[in-house]
């Protein structure tokens, strides 16, 4: 069984290596049909930024300023979006209630909302407002979506035995949500990198990859604007793809698991 689950992580990852190999293949081809790396400087050119950039201290804080935003602004997400994507998921009037509100953050552009927070919040945390507030309702519905799924035969027994609502939400409907949890928290994280640093590239904090991004455009150097946009994305894909294997790890045995608590409360 494990050597059948290393050889299929082997083949995806020659096809992922053979991807990339065709991209930089395409990226080259069309910087030298350009012929300038003012306006699309070729792999190498990058590279050696990226390099540069590496070697000082300040290139590293900005990789560390960035995190931590991403940080505060996907565990505020995310203690939000399950909070009130579990009580709309449970009570309907809360969900109306709702409604109207989450319907208004997802309609709002991101820069609006980047430029108003500018007026709003210091420059460092402009990006986590903006942030919370596109990755929010993400978290919100996957909750929902996820209390939701609970089968609802499930809870009709539970009310024929008169389980506690707090044993409800921890043995049936958390268990039964957790992959849409996880799921919503994947895409979550995602915008939360986009997000971050387009606020940071307009907002201009101290230490920020956004930062180091539009002050590498103003000074015409764009090799290395390529260079922390490149950085940007490693960052972004490593986060998401660490979260990939959460999510594909065994959930709970909702099943089980209630059937042990029915019976459990049906012999007390």
């Amino acid at each position: 069984m494990r050597r059948g689950i290393s050889d299929s992580i082997r083949h995806s990852l020659h096809w992922r290596g053979l991807g990339i190999a065709i991209f930089l293949i395409v990226w080259e081809s069309a910087s030298l049909v350009v012929s300038s790396n003012l306006i699309l400087p070729g792999p190498l050119p990058v590279l050696l930024a990226l390099l540069e950039m590496c070697r000082k201290m300040s290139f590293w804080m900005s990789v560390g300023g960035s995190f931590l935003r991403v940080l505060e602004a996907f565990t505020l997400s995310v203690v939000l979006g399950i909070l009130t994507g579990t009580l709309s998921g449970i009570l309907p009037q809360f969900r109306a209630v709702l409604s109207p509100i989450m319907t208004g953050i997802r309609a709002t552009p991101v820069l609006a909302l980047i430029l108003v927070a500018m007026f709003w919040f210091p420059s460092s945390q402009v990006p986590v407002f903006s942030a919370v507030l596109m990755a929010f309702p993400i978290m919100h519905t996957g909750a929902e979506i996820g209390v939701q799924a609970t089968d609802e035969k499930l809870l009709q027994m539970s009310r024929l035995f008169s389980v506690p609502w707090n044993t409800v939400l921890c043995k049936l409907r958390i268990p039964s949500a957790m992959p849409h949890l996880l799921s919503g928290a994947k895409n979550a994280l995602g915008i939360s990198w986009k997000v971050i640093v387009a606020g940071e590239v307009l907002s201009q904090p101290r230490f920020a990859l956004g930062t180091g991004m539009q002050e590498a455009r103003l000074s015409l150097e764009t090799p290395s604007v390529f260079a922390w946009a490149l950085i940007t994305i490693a960052l972004c894909g490593l986060t998401e793809y660490l979260f990939g294997i959460l999510i594909h790890r065994p959930s709970h045995d909702v099943p089980r698991s209630a059937k042990q608590l029915l019976a459990t409360q049906s012999t007390s």
